[in-house]
């Protein structure tokens, strides 16, 4: 496959490797996380042609937290992200058309091109967008965790925010009455080392986000967020305590983000060594040895590459194909009756 980030393996792992999985399985989830590599290879394009405007932020390196929590969920869990949102979009089932359209301003987008790169949102599926304002989508989580537990749906909140927006008093103010209220929200502090351009360590007294779960007694766990089946079993160890009645519970993942904070960020920051050490980690690359080690076949493996290919180059025409919004637009979906 074609990328901008090594993802291959060197398909040396011949023998069988039990998981909890079945192929067909494995297969979906292998093809959703290229999908979103590809998706955002091709967004990052379109960005330097000027045909995508506004700030971006590419999710490239966190793939496998995205796909992984997302698969153990049930379809009316809740999920809601905050500005770095494509991933989430396409790993709830967003189609790379409309995600696209909307990445391009288009009418057909899932906002009708109208909050683009960091306002993905489809409520259809669950699915409560991105946001902007750092940690607002934590306290919002936390409302829609109270809404469930009101209704008494048995639905469970899935609310992810980054390792700088456990620094802010969103975060503080909704874990602590999340405890109280015993809500069934999976808090998901996706850990990629930077809250911007500035390493955790430099602003945060513990470099651990799990241990700031302790002051307000939820129980935590910590994920290796490039592999896949680590995210999913613990994403679902946690979605069965908040299911059971239990009350919240905290996940950090530990992952890499192999692009700057957003377009205009070159990294300078980091060393060469850094980059390296987890490009040979990645996630993608990863996972097609679990793929390989369960036995499945290298050719359906390219024939999954070369499908999520042409998918993105069709969704990328569909988008070209969208006009953009007619100006009076500006004035509608301001409110809801």
């Amino acid at each position: 496959m074609a990328t901008t980030t090594p993802t291959k393996s060197k398909r040396a792992a011949t023998e069988n490797a039990a998981t909890p999985l079945s192929n067909e399985e494995l297969l979906r989830l292998y093809k959703q996380m290229v999908e979103i590599r590809l998706f955002e290879e091709k967004c990052e394009e379109l960005y330097q042609k000027g045909k995508i405007g506004g700030f971006m932020h590419l999710y490239i390196g966190q793939e496998a937290t995205g796909v992984g929590t997302i698969a153990a969920r049930r379809p009316d869990d809740n999920i809601i992200t905050g500005y770095r949102d494509h991933g989430a979009a396409l790993a709830c089932g967003m189609s790379a058309r409309v995600a696209m359209a909307e990445m391009m301003g288009r009418v057909d987008g899932c906002s009708k091109g109208k909050g683009g790169s960091m306002h993905l949102a489809d409520i259809n599926l669950k699915f409560w967008g991105g946001h902007a304002i750092v940690g607002a989508q934590i306290a919002l989580g936390t409302g829609l965790a109270w809404a469930e537990q009101y209704k008494k749906t048995g639905a469970v909140t899935l609310a992810y925010f980054g390792d700088g927006a456990s620094n802010i008093g969103y975060f503080h103010e909704s874990l602590n009455l999340a405890k109280v209220w015993n809500l069934p929200i999976v808090y998901i502090c996706e850990n990629n080392k930077y809250g911007m351009w500035t390493p955790v360590e430099k602003v945060s007294a513990t470099t651990s986000m799990a241990h700031k779960a302790v002051s307000y007694d939820i129980p935590s766990d910590i994920a290796d967020g490039m592999d896949l089946l680590d995210v999913y079993a613990k994403t679902q160890k946690a979605i069965e305590h908040c299911r059971n009645g239990n009350g919240p519970y905290f996940l950090e993942i530990v992952t890499y983000r192999y692009r700057g904070h957003s377009m205009g960020d070159q990294r300078a920051y980091r060393t060469a060594e850094e980059i390296k050490k987890w490009q040979a980690d990645d996630p993608i690359g990863k996972f097609e040895d679990v793929l390989l080690k369960a036995g499945i076949d290298p050719t359906a493996i390219d024939a999954v590459d070369d499908e999520v290919k042409a998918m993105i180059e069709d969704a990328v025409a569909f988008a070209d194909a969208s006009p953009f919004p007619a100006l009076d637009e500006i004035y509608t979906d301001i409110t809801i009756e």
